[in-house]
């Protein structure tokens, strides 16, 4: 079997996008920085995102039902840091940085982010220490401007950014 550490450790090699993802309702505020997210399908607007199943916002967004996924630009890597638990603030504490608004489906949307994707949660599979949430998309909205927060070799980084024609 492989050892979980050369798994970890190949696995810095790949950068990612880096994501805060969002939720609020009956089960209360939630947030947390993630990387495993991945397109589903464009027909009916579907997107996936991977979290832990230990971690004590985890429950909250599954019994919300919604959730929201903000893609970070460079300039929000202290949001990153703050919504990775890398602060002693936690729950709804953490939503005191940044610019946030309700979406559609309630969850909250960060003003900042590149691109927001308001989702309703239909399905949920557990995979090893992993929840696999998938979302359906009921709006998005993007920025179109500035470089991406990259997350590559345990660090973070940022993307080139687009040049307009």
């Amino acid at each position: 079997m492989l050892e979980a550490k050369a798994y970890r450790d190949a696995m810095s090699e790949i950068a990612s996008p880096v994501h805060l993802i969002a939720t609020d309702g009956v089960a209360g505020l939630a947030g947390m920085t993630v990387t495993a997210l991945a397109s589903v399908s464009d027909h009916p607007a579907t997107l996936l995102v991977c979290v832990n199943i230990h971690s004590p916002s985890t429950r909250r967004f599954i019994e919300n039902g919604v959730f929201s996924v903000n893609s970070l630009g460079c300039d929000d890597l202290p949001l990153a840091d703050i919504f990775a638990g890398r602060t002693d603030e936690h729950f709804e504490q953490k939503f005191k940085h940044g610019v946030w608004r309700k979406g559609k489906t309630g969850a909250p949307l960060l003003e900042s982010a590149l691109a927001n994707f308001d989702c309703r949660l239909v399905d949920v599979k557990d995979v090893s220490t992993h929840h696999v949430l998938f979302g359906a998309v009921e709006a998005v909205s993007r920025r179109d401007e500035g470089a991406s927060l990259l997350y590559h070799r345990r660090g973070y980084t940022r993307s080139v950014e687009k040049t307009k024609p």
